[in-house]
């Protein structure tokens, strides 16, 4: 079993309706229910929108840079993810499939270390 990121990517600007972020929402706990039950999901987390991250750069003379913002200048960023334990890839694209309809937002899906 390998083990495998599934990456929602959300605009900048994102903001559901009111009605709209009800039904994702269920949509995301009926997803996480079906991941828990099939014994994949290992962890889940949401993240606050970019604007509120810091980024820190090392400088040369040693000393660490702390800015406001998000590291890369994008139009979107990774608002939530999952961490699947998966026998393959297939199986975690399957995973990325649901989340993609469940969370109305493209999905990446990269497995962790070295693929062999």
């Amino acid at each position: 079993m390998s083990q495998y990121l599934v990456a929602i990517h959300l605009p900048d600007n994102f903001n559901p309706s009111a009605a709209d972020e009800a039904a994702m929402g269920r949509d995301i706990d009926t997803l996480n229910e079906e991941m828990v039950a099939a014994g994949v999901r290992i962890f889940v987390g949401g993240l606050t929108p970019a604007r509120e991250a810091k980024s820190l750069r090392a400088q040369p003379d040693g000393k660490v840079l702390t800015t406001d913002g998000p590291y890369l200048e994008t139009k979107e960023h990774i608002g939530g993810f999952w961490v699947l334990e998966a026998a393959d890839l297939d199986e975690a694209l399957a995973w990325g499939r649901k989340a993609v309809v469940a969370c109305r937002a493209p999905v990446e899906v990269r497995a962790f270390g070295i693929p062999t």
